[in-house]
């Protein structure tokens, strides 16, 4: 059983990020995911499949009696992506690992843990685990293999989760600069000026809407990156051409965009200001600075900038990294039970004809075996019959699960 569970992955571990978009499905007008996939199984005679596919990871996780050797993964992708090079599919071992039985399972359970993330400790990745199960489900590709193999490896994370701190400290930059917002303890309907809605901004905008800060300004180039995220925060918009003719007041600018040289002079900030003298909160992320350091050292501010956010991310990956292996031993435990977990599961399915059967023996027996016998007693003997018949067909069906349970386990 569990040496038909096999993966094939391509992760941030061995390609390089840019490289792991060639092994991802891309639906076409003709063919949706579910389809691809479903083709999938159908053309390497895989009985299950899962497929999880995240910005530093493409997984196939397969229940299957085919071996995963090289001639399969060359084969296997190049029918996810026609496009992939002779050279690519010649030397896929460089991009893809393939793995089988235990390891396959080890590797499961280690992302669904956040492990293997490129981020460890991240729990997204749990997340993005159960969406993609839950989408694989309702198209009918995975079956009670991967189900199991699924629900035993999110209550693993879940243990290493509650049971390690590999979790703790933030390690994002976005993150981090609102646990930073938070402890100059603004008011959740303070004045946030934002310039920039690129991706960096796009994550703090998450975790602004998380902390219900409700009165952002989102200023950007383009007007409908800055609609989107105004969207989400449920706030205004500003022209960016027009910077300079803000006049609403703020309590904490948050920057970040692509601009070589600081955005945000000592000029800008004063009319931005409008004569409100008050210390307002600076959050700069932009490499190189948006802010001019003149603005720094002329104006009462709370500067945060990426560097000191970036030394505390590397400090708090370091605390993470640090309980990685009570992480790793933790999740071995739960890694060795699995295969009796298994083997109870096909017990159960195998058994689930016994009580049918014991109950067909004992209708045949009043109905047809023993029926002229029974049609000569009276009612008060015949319920004792049935009474005590009812007794034997549980112990019957109790005595054999009991047994096999027991063989299991033992």
């Amino acid at each position: 059983m569990l040496e038909n569970y096999k993966i094939l992955t391509v992760t941030h571990k061995k390609t390089n990020l840019k490289e792991i978009g060639k092994f991802v499905l891309k639906p076409s007008e003709q063919e949706n995911t579910a389809s691809q996939l479903n083709k999938l199984k159908a053309q390497f005679d895989i009985e299950e499949l899962l497929y999880v596919s995240t910005c530093n990871r493409v997984l196939f996780f397969f229940y299957t009696e085919k071996t995963i050797d090289h001639s399969f993964a060359a084969h296997f992708f190049q029918a996810v992506n026609p496009d992939l090079t002779l050279d690519t599919l010649e030397s896929i071992e460089e991009y893809a690992l393939a793995l089988e039985g235990e390891f396959a399972i080890e590797h499961f359970f280690e992302v669904a843990a956040s492990i293997d993330s490129l981020v460890i400790g991240e729990r997204q990745i749990l997340g993005q685990l159960r969406e993609a199960f839950d989408k694989n489900m309702e198209w009918n590709i995975v079956g009670d293999h991967l189900r199991m193999a699924f629900q035993h490896a999110v209550i693993a994370a879940k243990g290493v989760y509650s049971k390690t701190r590999i979790g703790d400290k933030p390690v994002s930059i976005a993150s981090l600069s609102i646990q930073k917002l938070l402890r100059a303890n603004l008011p959740k309907d303070a004045k946030i000026l934002m310039i920039g809605a690129g991706q960096t901004n796009q994550l703090v905008s998450k975790f602004l809407a998380k902390h219900h800060f409700n009165n952002v300004t989102i200023s950007n180039r383009n007007p409908e990156r800055a609609a989107s995220l105004a969207k989400i925060l449920g706030g205004d918009t500003f022209p960016f051409e027009n910077l300079s003719a803000y006049d609403k007041g703020f309590d904490c600018i948050i920057v970040c965009t692509g601009a070589k040289e600081p955005i945000i002079t000592s000029t800008l900030y004063q009319k931005l200001l409008s004569g409100d003298d008050s210390k307002k909160v600076i959050i700069d992320l932009a490499i190189p600075h948006n802010v001019a350091d003149d603005v720094i050292h002329q104006f009462n501010v709370h500067y945060i900038e990426i560097e000191g956010l970036r030394n505390l991310a590397k400090e708090n990956l370091s605390f993470r990294e640090q309980e990685l292996h009570k992480a790793k031993d933790l999740l071995k435990d739960y890694i060795f039970e699995f295969p009796t977990h298994l083997k109870q599961r096909q017990l159960e399915l195998a058994m689930r004809q016994v009580p049918q059967a014991i109950k067909a023996i004992k209708q045949k027996a009043m109905e047809e075996v023993f029926r002229k016998d029974l049609e000569t007693m009276d009612d008060s003997t015949k319920a004792l019959i049935d009474k005590m018949l009812t007794y034997m067909e549980k112990k019957c069906i109790s005595i054999p699960m009991k047994a096999a349970r027991e063989a299991v386990i033992g």
